[in-house]
């Protein structure tokens, strides 16, 4: 007889793989992103709501989750099954979407606290003669699980009502699917009317793939035609690779009109025994509980690699967001480099001052112009930069992620940014050519901004602003001027090159913001071989 291992370290390498499932993020719009997101979740929920809980304690009751599409009869079988109205407050439908999970007095602890579906808060939900059949208020009935007790049902064994996995309300769906991942037990609900439609069928596909305890209900089956739909349902099962399981036929009665009455007892008596053997058996149930609890450790083999792959795309996407960037900004850079060098800050308005000096134009207006054009340069590399960044993002549907490609409003303009830059080296180099002129003799010493103004020229003039180093050694020397000139030199290049990366690390902040990183896909395969080899 199979049991479960439920060894420390086992667990201990499955909440690791469960740490690793939840940090995974997939933000990117990528084609198969929703899909990995989904199968994430619905792998977080199995792990929180079932796998890990059930490893830690195997001893705690069997939870048999009753699924099915709307108008199956879910709810007046569970009620059939325990024998009254389990809770009017909560079980009935089609009117009511919360869960309700019934078990054994004894067994209630088990379910009260946070152990299984840690994410739903629990509501004590006694039997009462209202008809209320709303949720408390200020409660999300979407989030809520109503539970109660009943003596009727075996010690041992409790049942949980789902929502309708085809309901229109998308909250209740998912829902219905995280309660079916918690399933010991899946119980598939459909009807004569629906038992070809599709979303019963990928619940009962979902099951095979994890190779679950799975138990389908043929509900509401008109006596006339019972052998006939019996048989054809069956014969879909087998093509389904699904004929060894076990199947049970409810007939239409009366009662189950409206989801509100209770099926006589023998109309579920084969079920109830079966369920019930499932818990008293030793053997059966061992069997129940290692099928499921293997069955869902084994699909981690195909599920974490998938999710790695899926982080893998989303890195590989990102990365080629970050070299568009980095090629445009490293591009405009070099540019800008060897427009400085040949000298085409100085021209415009800059170059007719630079011609008016000293004569018609003073040292401040000069800087004024030579500040500005420097300033429309870098602008403009800047500019060119992020447009070709938006050509090349259009190319790629990884930036359609919100906020990649939208510009704030709020913030400040590469303008502004750039005038803050190029002012601040402005009055650095001013500083630069106080230190130069304080050191000459006092009677003699040059304007200081005079000198700032023949370095700037000389350094953003190139070849037309010969003239300018030449006027510069004049006023304080050589050795003076060529020191000047390297530490200004040294200056520009920074104020530069910080520059160019600010603006390319704005453009990269959104992206950054989305923490994409290598990690992840490495992280789960990790994971994975290490939950391996300690199974």
């Amino acid at each position: 007889m199979v049991t479960l291992d439920v060894r420390p370290q086992l667990l201990d390498a499955l909440s690791a793989l469960r740490d690793r499932v939840a940090a995974a993020r997939f933000p990117l719009p990528l084609a198969g992103a929703p899909r990995a997101r989904a199968n994430r979740d619905e792998l977080l929920a199995q792990l929180d709501d079932y796998l890990v809980p059930r490893l830690r304690e195997p001893e705690a009751p069997l939870l048999a989750v009753v699924g099915g599409s709307t108008g199956a009869g879910k709810s007046t079988l569970v009620n059939s099954l325990v024998g009254r109205r389990v809770s009017e407050a909560g079980v009935l439908r089609p009117t009511t979407r919360t869960p309700v999970l019934v078990c054994h007095p004894e067994d209630h602890h088990w379910f009260s606290g946070m152990r299984v579906l840690p994410d739903l808060t629990r509501v004590w939900a006694p039997q009462q003669d209202t008809g209320d059949e709303h949720p408390l208020p200020g409660e999300d009935a979407t989030r809520v699980l109503r539970i109660e007790t009943a003596e009727t049902l075996p010690s041992g064994l409790a049942l949980l009502d789902a929502p309708d996995i085809d309901s229109l309300v998308a909250d209740n769906r998912v829902l219905a699917a995280e309660l079916v991942c918690a399933a010991d037990i899946w119980v598939m609900v459909t009807t004569a009317a629906r038992y070809a439609d599709a979303v019963p069928w990928h619940l009962l596909r979902t099951a095979k793939e994890f190779d679950a305890t799975l138990v389908t209900v043929l509900d509401r089956v008109p006596h006339q035609v019972v052998s006939e739909v019996s048989r054809q349902y069956g014969a879909l099962l087998t093509k389904a690779g699904l004929g060894h399981v076990p199947r049970f036929t409810v007939p239409e009665l009366p009662e189950s009109a409206w989801g509100g009455g209770l099926l006589p007892a023998t109309a579920v008596a084969p079920l109830r025994t079966w369920l019930v053997h499932q818990t008293q058996d030793a053997a059966a149930r061992q069997h129940v509980l290692a099928r499921t609890a293997y069955g869902a450790l084994e699909s981690l083999k195909t599920r974490m690699p998938e999710l790695a792959g899926a982080a893998a795309a989303q890195y590989a996407a990102a990365l080629r967001l970050t070299t568009a960037v980095d090629s445009a900004y490293d591009s405009e850079h070099a540019r800008v480099r060897g427009r400085l060098q040949a000298g085409s800050v100085l021209a415009g308005d800059a170059l007719k001052r630079w011609r008016a000096f000293p004569l018609d134009c003073s040292a401040g207006e000069l800087l004024d112009a030579l500040v500005e054009s420097l300033a429309a340069l870098l602008l403009c590399a800047v500019t060119a930069a992020d447009e070709r960044v938006d050509e090349a993002w259009r190319r790629e549907p990884a930036a359609g992620a919100p906020g990649l490609a939208d510009r704030d409003p709020a913030a400040e303009s590469a303008e502004h940014r750039i005038g803050l830059a190029v002012r601040r080296w402005r009055r650095e180099l001013e500083e630069y050519a106080e230190d130069e002129v304080r050191d000459l003799d006092g009677s003699a010493a040059p304007d200081p901004e005079a000198v700032a103004a023949l370095v700037a020229t000389a350094l953003l003039g190139g070849r037309r602003a010969r003239s300018a180093g030449e006027g510069l050694a004049e006023r304080i020397g050589a050795h003076g001027a060529l020191r000047l000139r390297d530490r200004g030199g040294r200056l520009l290049t920074d104020h530069l090159d910080r520059v160019m990366h600010t603006e390319r690390e704005r453009r990269l902040a959104p992206l950054d913001a989305l923490d994409v990183h290598p990690e992840p896909q490495a992280e789960l395969i990790a994971a994975l071989s290490v939950l391996q080899k300690e199974r």
